[in-house]
């Protein structure tokens, strides 16, 4: 036995390195190359980055595959993730002589590069320099002598770098990187079975809801994850399976729906490939047939978050009048009213077909049968070659349910090519899904088998065609398959990890949910993304653990809507009156105005209280609401009982207390301090006024008096100036 062991498999470096490598993509099957353990040189030019290292990737053929008696090409890639040029190497490129024959012996090649046989050279050839971060490529000519004597199979193939060396950097010694990497060549077989890819497409909206416009924008854009995805199954015989939801979010735009998203609905449309409908938001279906539920969950109605202002008019139907050759006119109190979609036209798949349902695959017997009694008899459930215990043949029944069976190995392999951006990597993926291809088609018999890609909602475009074109035959049928004959399988008794409970708590938070909307006008604003939330949150695709994140952030996500309505802590309050009305806040964080009861009750009789009062707090806000009380004592202290309610009687908040100081004998203090106030300066103003007017008497009097002086002195002097004129004056002759 030959054993090649990297210091890395590619499927540990891809877990290890999931957000990095799960998103690579190309055409040339890759390996990672790993640097040997045992080269010391190597080993002492560590870094405290692990992505500083060289990397070695082989593929040969086209995506792994080359037809008998044909020759090929094996290219080598090189990439050099360390901040010094590689120097040129050695690279020797080997094929195994003993074919892997086996689904886990691929695994074991791909992942420990172990396997039993020979190996023969295809060739060696000199490597080239590769700058700091980048790459170089080496190809070498597999000559059609040596696949012409290989009968068809999987075979191991390898390569091997050696005597490259990269340089002195930070103080430390050089490196020499001896590694090795491995992937598969498949010799295909003269015919094969025709093999169809089941590709599902997804968006999951920030909100959980309805995909926003701005998502929308940014989905269908050019280089939107929506567009990559019908970019991607375009011109290929893939059949789609649509979420609902996507189209919902657009229609229930209306007028207001991007012109992209509206563009990219009417190509989805236009596509020749078979679909059909998931549920709506992707939920699965087993996790509800597994909670008993007697019919599957699906949206509330889409009213509530329509805005009629989006949609065109609908032009009233007017009533011919009597006499002839009149205009009609209008019955009398019609308008024109916005043609609403409604829930059907909104969720529709054009052309899909019916009945098909594509859940998580840990389900039993008794749940296909239960999906049959959910959406009727003919219904077709898509499991995966695991679930029923190995690869079989596309169409399958199971106690008499019908079945479409997806091979696992390749559904794997090829759900990792589709997600891989980076051509090296996604390269390698491709080469090991054409290897498990191939043992499913000798498995089966040539029969028609079926590919299902997982749930990915960041697949590139070109990605996406690489992963479909390596596995969908041209011209495959989907209504072909499903009219053969089925071959019978067995589906497990009893699941593995049932999330029946999760769903349990779910629908009871959700039942507190509709209780809690009695205070909205519109309930169904706040309970129709609800049930998209809880869809949502059942969605396929989801680990376990993924999936427990999922139902806490949901379960978090109502707590704190239930408890967006209430009354905010207070303080004491002071009553220093016998009758007042107190100020009791009441929050809303809603986006919605609600109308709420305010419950008020006192500890004590010694208060009178009006027990309820009805309010509405606008949106994102708080309103005082005054709550008149009597006081029957002078003085004392006791609490008021406060809650709320919604206007059926719904409690929304429970009963808290606040504690009220009552001091009603300071009223009387205070009138009488504030009486004994307004005397005294009634008194002050009265002796004040008085006194003033005894001044200005005085003033007065001292005034007249001055006058009077004033007015005796003048006339004295005017009387002695009389007197002085008369005796100046000559004396007057007396007449005869």
């Amino acid at each position: 036995m030959t054993a090649i062991t990297p210091h890395t498999g590619l499927r540990v470096r891809l877990r290890r390195l999931a957000a990095a490598v799960i998103a690579a993509s190309v055409c040339a099957v890759a390996v990672p190359a790993v640097a040997v353990p045992a080269v010391a040189a190597a080993a002492d030019q560590k870094s405290d980055d692990d992505t500083r290292t060289v990397e070695l990737h082989v593929s040969a053929g086209l995506r792994g595959v080359v037809a008998p008696g044909t020759s090929t090409s094996a290219v080598v890639t090189i990439t050099n993730g360390t901040e010094t040029e590689l120097s040129a190497g050695r690279v020797e490129i080997e094929l195994g002589s003993t074919p892997l024959t086996t689904s886990d012996a691929v695994s074991d090649w791909l992942d420990d590069g172990e396997t039993d046989g020979s190996f023969v050279s295809l060739g060696d050839e000199a490597s080239k320099a590769a700058d700091p971060d980048g790459i170089a490529t080496t190809t070498v000519f597999v000559p059609q002598e040596t696949i012409e004597t290989l009968a068809p199979g999987v075979y191991p193939l390898r390569a091997a770098l050696t005597g490259a060396r990269t340089g002195d950097t930070g103080g430390e010694r050089a490196a020499t990187w001896d590694t090795t990497a491995t992937s598969v060549l498949v010799v295909n077989a003269p015919s094969a079975s025709p093999v169809g890819v089941l590709v599902p497409v997804t968006a999951t909206p920030a909100g959980g809801a309805l995909l926003t416009a701005e998502e929308l924008t940014t989905l269908t854009a050019p280089e939107g994850a929506l567009t990559a995805q019908l970019d991607g199954v375009s011109g290929t015989t893939a059949v789609l399976a649509i979420d609902p939801a996507i189209l919902a979010s657009i229609r229930a735009l209306g007028t207001a729906a991007p012109e992209s998203a509206r563009e990219w609905l009417t190509r989805l449309d236009e596509l020749p490939n078979p679909r059909f409908a998931l549920q709506f938001g992707d939920a699965d279906v087993t996790v509800q047939a597994q909670t008993g539920l007697s019919a599957l969950l699906s949206p509330l109605p889409f009213a509530a978050l329509l805005d009629p202002a989006a949609f065109p008019q609908q032009q009233a139907t007017a009533e011919p009048t009597s006499a002839p050759g009149s205009t009609p006119s209008p019955s009398p109190g019609s308008t024109n009213a916005p043609a609403l979609p409604d829930d059907a036209t909104l969720t529709e798949v054009d052309g899909a077909l019916p009945r098909i349902v594509w859940p998580e695959q840990d389900l039993t017997q008794a749940d296909v049968t239960a999906f049959a009694g959910y959406l009727g008899q003919g219904t077709t459930t898509v499991v995966s070659s695991d679930t029923v215990g190995g690869p079989t043949a596309a169409h399958a029944t199971a106690g008499g349910q019908d079945l479409l069976v997806t091979d696992a190995a390749t559904s794997a392999a090829l759900s990792g090519a589709a997600g891989a951006s980076d051509p090296v990597v996604r390269q390698r993926l491709l080469a090991e899904a054409a290897a498990q291809l191939f043992l499913a088609q000798g498995a089966t018999g040539g029969a028609p088998l079926l590919v299902g890609l997982d749930r990915d909602e960041t697949r590139t475009a070109d990605a996406l065609r690489d992963a479909i074109s390596a596995a969908d035959s041209i011209g495959f049928e989907l209504s072909t398959v499903r009219a053969a004959a089925p071959v019978a399988v067995t589906l497990p008794e009893a699941a593995a990890a049932p999330r029946s409970a999760d769903l349990v708590n779910l629908l009871t938070d959700e039942q507190s949910l509709t209780a809690f909307s009695s205070i909205l006008s519109e309930p169904d604003v706040l309970l129709a993304p609800e049930r998209m939330r809880i869809l949502r949150t059942i969605a396929v695709g989801s680990s376990d653990a993924a999936f427990a994140e999922k139902v806490a952030a949901h379960r978090a996500r109502t707590t704190t809507t239930l408890s967006s309505v209430s009354i905010p802590p207070s303080s004491t309050i002071q009553l220093l009156t016998a009758n007042a009305d107190l100020p009791i806040a009441v929050r809303n964080d809603l986006p919605w105005p609600v109308t709420v009861r305010l419950s008020a009750s006192p500890s004590d009789p010694r208060l009178e209280v009006k027990p309820m009062i009805e309010t509405v707090v606008q949106p994102q806000s708080s309103t005082r609401v005054k709550v008149p009380v009597s006081a029957r004592v002078g003085s004392g202290e006791l609490d008021l009982r406060l809650s709320l309610s919604s206007p059926t009687g719904v409690p929304i908040q429970s009963e808290q207390s606040v504690r009220v100081a009552v001091r009603a004998e300071w009223e009387t203090i205070g009138l009488v301090v504030f009486g004994g106030l307004a005397v005294l300066l009634i008194a002050l103003g009265v002796v004040r006024t008085v006194r003033r007017k005894r001044r200005e008497a005085i003033e007065e009097h001292a005034v007249e008096v001055a006058v009077d002086e004033l007015i005796e002195e003048k006339e004295a002097e005017a009387a002695a100036q009389e007197r002085a004129l008369d005796r100046d004056a000559p004396p007057t002759k007396e007449t005869p």
